[in-house]
């Protein structure tokens, strides 16, 4: 016979509504007493159906996620991975919208207001207007941003950013001051319709070159599985092949440094090679990067998310955050020769 939520009570030694608050309102109980309670319903097969819990909260214990770009990807599979360590013990399911367009931004913001299917919306690495977030806010549903541009003028409820423009700004000083001057910066090239965060880096980058009188090589690297050969191609074909090369993330720099080992150049003897993320693989190959940690910034997202579900207060310090940049030197960058 399965067993129920007596049998549960019984064996934790709490009331039945413990039970209950446990899976559906975890806020009300400590959380010693919850993981003793989840522990034993666990053992005992038990949960309290999710349609129940929904009704009788009267949310749906959905949290909607917008992604602008490929599941696969570091950055975002490291999101989805700290904001279900927190968001799924806690009853919650994520929601995954992938927004590949401004159109269909558009149409998710138009669709949620009226069909209320969601708790909360977390909108990662790109941007949003404030009109669609205040038409989210006018339901009750609180809107936050991780990596975001103009997270305050959006009016997001919350945010949590890494400082983009410290970061890029690090990474020119860096290469500057190792004596480059002939600079390449690498970026993705990314529908116009929106705008990512990343293009943040971008132009701090470009900014810090420029203010030290260097004016840096851009190439815009194509979507699809030929996109480092044809960064290479574009690097190649310079009369003047650049002496340091700064790559918007990890996931261009990575194998970059490979393909030009395979024609002949050296990282970092022929060229100094930096990337963004400190992702996998960057210290097994030795990549300086600039490091941030996605997993951690979801985590402390998704917390504030439930606070803000539940009403709870929270300082505007608690609710805006803004992540410092970390230079890691490795082997992939070093003092040019005669500078």
């Amino acid at each position: 016979m399965p067993a129920n939520i007596q049998d549960v009570a019984n064996q934790a030694h709490v009331s039945v509504s413990t039970v209950s608050r446990s899976f559906t309102r975890p806020d009300l109980v400590s959380a010693a007493t919850r993981n003793k309670v989840l522990t034993i319903a666990e053992k005992l097969n038990f949960s309290i159906s999710r349609s129940a819990a929904a009704l009788k909260s009267g949310r749906t214990l959905r949290v909607a996620l917008l992604i602008s770009g490929s599941m696969r990807l570091w950055f975002t599979a490291s999101i989805m991975q700290g904001l279900n360590q927190v968001l799924h013990p806690a009853g919650y399911d994520l929601s995954i919208f992938q927004i590949s367009s401004s159109q269909e931004r558009a149409e998710f913001f138009n669709m949620l207001p009226t069909r209320r299917n969601a708790d909360a919306v977390i909108v990662c690495s790109f941007d949003v207007n404030k009109e669609e977030v205040d038409s989210l806010k006018a339901t009750g549903v609180p809107v936050l941003g991780i990596n975001c541009l103009n997270p305050l003028d959006c009016n997001f409820d919350a945010t949590i950013n890494i400082d983009d423009d410290q970061g890029a700004r690090l990474m020119a000083r860096h290469l500057i001051g190792l004596g480059h001057k002939n600079i390449a910066y690498i970026r993705t090239n990314r529908d116009i319709s929106l705008h990512f965060s990343v293009l943040q880096r971008y132009h701090s980058f470009i900014d810090e070159c420029k203010i030290n009188g260097i004016t840096p090589t851009e190439i815009a690297a194509p979507e699809g599985a030929d996109r480092i050969s044809s960064i290479v191609s574009s690097l190649l074909s310079n009369a003047n092949v650049p002496t340091a090369i700064a790559c918007q993330e990890d996931a261009i720099a990575i194998p970059l440094m490979f393909q030009l080992s395979r024609s002949g150049y050296s990282t970092p003897g022929d060229v100094s090679i930096i990337g963004f993320d400190d992702s996998f693989y960057a210290r097994e190959t030795g990549l300086t990067t600039i490091r941030q940690d996605p997993v951690e910034m979801a985590e402390s997202a998704a917390k504030i998310t439930l606070s803000l579900i539940n009403g709870d207060y929270l300082s505007e310090n608690c609710k805006y955050i803004t992540i410092p940049a970390q230079l890691i030197v490795r082997s992939s960058t070093s003092q040019i020769e005669n500078s």
